[in-house]
C-alpha cells in the first residue's frame, strides 16, 4: 500500500477542536493511533498521514454523523494551514491567495492536491484526495471544501461570497441531510459527480482581502520555502521513520524494533535501507530529539528534567551534554534567549 505521506498538526487540531466542541473526548481515539495529546502544542509537528486518516476513521464511527467532515469545515481557522494560512492573510486578492495554495499545500499535508482552471466567466478549484479509506476520503473531501468556503469568505470579509455550485464525487449522505451543504454554501450541490470541485465566479478571484502585507507575504514565502526543502530533503522511508520516532517520543519510549516491525522489515533490514540512504536511526532519532527539545523550551513550561524524561533520556546530564553539543548552548540558556526574543 502507497505510503499517505505526513501531515501536519495544524490539520489533526482542526478535526480535535470539532470533536471537543461536541464533547468528544479525543484522548483515547488519539491513543488509539499512537498519538500523544501532547503532540497538539506543537507548531511544527507532523504526523504519519496514516494516523490522521486512521483518527478521522474511529471520529467517524464515534460519532456516526454522516456529515462529519462538513460539520469540522465549521472551525477552520488560519493556523488550520499551517504557514500557507498566513500567507493567504496577507495577499492582496483572494485570486493571489488560490495561487498560493499548490506550491505551499504540502506543508499542511500530504492529504491532496489542489489545481485552478479557468473556463470562460468560470472559475474551477478542484482537489483530489489522496487518502485510500472510502469512509475517510468522504469526510477528508467535505472538510476540504467546506473549509475552502468559510475560510475564503474570512478573507475577503464577505458572508455573501460563494461558489455558484459544488460538485462532490460522494454519494448524498441522504436527502434530509442535503439541506446542511446547501445551509452553508447557498448554492446546488451535485453529489456523485466526476470530482470534487467549487465553482465560481471568475470575477471573485478580484476581491480585496482585509489585510494585505506584500513584504509580510515574501518573508513569510521564503520561511515556507525553507520548510518545503526541509521536507523534500527526507526521503520516504527516513520521513515514515522520523515520524515514528517522533510517535514513540510522545509516549516516553525509543524502540528501533518497533519501528522496523511497523514498516514490515527486520532491524537488520532497516538499518541496511538507511545506511544506503546516508543516515541511521540513532542520526535520526537525535534530529528529532533536538526538534523536539528546542519545541518543548521555546513554547512550553515543563522543566528541563521532564523534557529530558520525555525525550528518552535516562539522566538529565545526557540531554544536557547532547543539546549543548548540537546547540552550543545548554537547555536553559536556549530557554533564556528564546523568551528573551520574545520580549523584545
Amino acid at each position: 500500500m502507497k505510503p499517505l505521506g505526513t501531515a501536519s498538526v495544524a490539520a489533526l487540531r482542526q478535526y480535535v477542536r470539532a470533536a471537543e466542541a461536541a464533547g468528544i473526548d479525543t484522548k483515547p481515539l488519539m491513543e488509539r493511533c499512537r498519538l500523544d495529546p501532547a503532540i497538539l502544542d506543537s507548531d511544527d509537528g507532523r504526523i504519519l498521514g496514516e494516523q490522521l486518516q486512521q483518527f478521522i476513521r474511529l471520529l467517524v464511527e464515534h460519532t456516526n454523523n454522516p456529515i462529519l467532515g462538513l460539520e469540522t469545515g465549521d472551525f477552520v481557522q488560519p493556523g488550520s494551514y499551517s504557514v500557507v494560512g498566513y500567507i493567504t492573510m496577507s495577499c492582496a486578492t483572494l485570486g493571489e491567495a488560490v495561487t498560493r495554495i499548490p506550491p505551499f499545500e504540502r506543508l499542511v499535508g500530504d492529504m491532496g492536491t489542489t489545481r485552478l482552471a479557468l473556463q470562460g466567466k468560470q472559475a474551477i478549484l478542484s482537489w483530489r484526495c489522496n487518502y485510500t479509506d472510502p469512509l475517510v476520503r468522504d469526510h477528508i473531501v467535505d472538510n476540504v471544501i467546506s473549509s475552502w468556503i468559510n475560510y475564503a469568505r474570512w478573507l475577503a470579509d464577505d458572508d455573501a461570497a460563494g461558489p455558484t455550485r459544488v460538485r462532490l464525487s460522494r454519494s448524498s449522505p441522504g436527502k434530509h441531510l442535503e439541506g446542511a451543504y446547501l445551509k452553508r454554501w447557498h448554492c446546488p450541490v451535485e453529489f456523485e459527480a466526476d470530482e470534487d470541485a467549487i465553482v465560481f465566479a471568475k470575477e471573485l478571484l478580484e476581491a480585496r482581502l482585509r489585510q494585505p502585507d506584500p513584504l509580510l507575504r515574501k518573508t513569510l514565502e521564503t520561511h515556507a520555502l525553507t520548510q518545503l526543502a526541509a521536507l523534500d530533503t527526507d526521503t520516504a522511508l527516513t520521513a515514515r521513520v522520523k515520524q515514528m520516532i517522533q510517535s514513540q517520543l510522545m509516549q516516553g519510549i525509543t524502540r528501533q524494533d518497533m519501528v522496523a516491525e511497523a514498516l514490515d522489515m527486520t532491524n537488520r533490514t532497516l538499518q541496511r535501507r538507511l545506511s544506503q540512504e546516508g543516515t541511521s536511526y540513532q542520526r535520526l532519532l537525535d534530529e528529532v530529539r533536538q526538534s523536539l527539545a528546542e519545541d518543548y523550551l521555546k513554547n512550553s513550561d515543563l522543566s528541563i528534567p521532564d523534557i529530558a524524561l520525555r525525550l528518552g533520556y535516562g539522566e538529565t546530564t545526557s540531554f544536557h551534554r547532547k543539546f549543548k553539543a548540537t546547540n552550543g548552548k545548554t537547555p536553559g540558556e536556549f530557554r533564556a534567549l528564546s523568551r528573551q526574543d520574545i520580549r523584545e
